[in-house]
């Protein structure tokens, strides 16, 4: 990296607001980099303490440390985890403080209907804003990928959440009055956060499923030792751009509710991380389907930042239906926050290395990691997947 890479920048990094939210955007390692590279860093005050990286640490590796608007309205780039929300310390929106031509890189998840305001209000500003959520999943940004990252991180989180809502042991238990027999998970979609929770769920000593359309990601399960279901749906229809999963066609996605269907009878937590890049997540649990589930057995939707994956979960609430409880934690990875910041700042880091030459961003490239994350633009909203969820298109 030049000296010059990101001369004349001013990046800020805003101390999270969302509720439970430790992580933070930069470590003092990540900001001695940016340092080097010619910027200048600016920190609010605090903003590492969730992740217990204390203001004397940012600043002696090169930032400056000062007040929420000081950040928003002095640095040219905000480096943010969480899409913009209301700072009840200045008692204004993130957005708000935002200007015409600022860049805003986070985790956006622009099509969660949740998001569609916001996202609206970052084009009205002028805003520049990309989400690390669409990162393309191509060998030259592995390094960027924050949301494998951060799946990682929920998929090993949640199921330790998980085993605390269920009423009963996690492995088999040998008692002086006979055995008590492990309990039943069935995780939904294998990929980085399914695996992850299926492999911690196995560690924990629970009897562990695991369904997804694409046969590379029931492949990896198997690799693990996991127990595979098949959903029988066609290969063609399953897998989209760098092998993710893409939306079914309304018949095969009631196939794959049936086969669901006829295993939460005998489930005791569900991880569900179904995720389609850039899109609404796939509804995969009706309400009337949480009937069959077992009194006392719990689900995990951790795909509700893109709207989750059962109809009857409330985004950053635990909710109980027919004694099922259904937990909607949006910010499973800031429970973590050692090691997921050390993951995310890596990752922004090397987002914005490869967004800025001499200072600069060209967007003229039709470089597809700049393309897919961008959002919006000149008062336009471009990002793909938001316009279609918000009937743009």
């Amino acid at each position: 990296m030049g000296k010059s890479q990101f001369s004349g920048l001013t990046f800020g990094i805003p101390k999270e607001i969302m509720s439970g939210e430790r992580r933070v955007a930069a470590t003092p390692e990540t900001v001695s980099k940016m340092v080097n590279g010619g910027a200048e860093v600016l920190v609010e005050k605090g903003a590492g303490s969730g992740a217990f990286i204390n203001d004397e640490d940012y600043a002696a590796a090169g930032a400056r440390i000062t007040g929420t608007e000081e950040v928003y309205r002095s640095a040219g780039v905000i480096l943010k985890v969480k899409e913009p929300g209301f700072n009840s310390v200045t008692g204004r929106h993130e957005v708000e403080m935002m200007r015409a031509g600022q860049v805003l890189i986070a985790f956006l998840h622009p099509a969660a209907p949740a998001n569609y305001e916001m996202v609206r209000q970052l084009a009205a500003k002028g805003v520049l804003s990309f989400t690390l959520d669409s990162i393309p999943r191509i060998t030259r940004a592995q390094a960027m990928d924050a949301l494998t990252s951060m799946s990682t991180v929920a998929g090993y989180k949640s199921v330790l959440i998980a085993a605390n809502l269920v009423p009963k042991f996690v492995p088999m238990i040998g008692s002086a009055v006979g055995m008590i027999k492990p309990a039943t998970a069935l995780v939904i979609g294998a990929g980085v956060a399914g695996l992850q929770a299926a492999a911690t769920a196995k560690r924990l000593g629970a009897v562990v499923y695991a369904i997804d359309i694409r046969p590379e990601a029931m492949e990896h399960a198997k690799s693990l030792g996991i127990n595979t279901i098949d959903p029988g749906i066609p290969p063609e229809l399953c897998v989209g751009t760098g092998g993710y999963a893409r939306h079914l066609p309304g018949e095969w996605l009631e196939k794959e509710r049936e086969i669901i269907s006829k295993w939460l009878g005998k489930t005791d937590m569900v991880i569900a991380t179904a995720l389609v890049p850039g899109k609404v997540a796939p509804i995969l649990i009706t309400a009337e389907m949480v009937r069959l589930m077992k009194p006392g057995s719990a689900i995990m939707d951790i795909s509700i930042d893109q709207g989750g994956n059962c109809q009857l979960t409330v985004g950053g609430q635990i909710t109980e239906h027919y004694g099922v409880s259904i937990d909607g934690t949006k910010n499973i990875p800031g429970m973590v926050p050692v090691s997921s910041t050390w993951m995310f700042s890596h990752n922004i880091f090397n987002f914005v290395s490869h967004l800025f030459r001499e200072g600069s961003i060209d967007l003229s490239t039709g470089d597809e990691i700049i393309t897919s994350s961008l959002v919006t633009r000149d008062g336009q909203i471009l990002h793909e997947g938001a316009r279609e969820a918000m009937g743009l298109n």
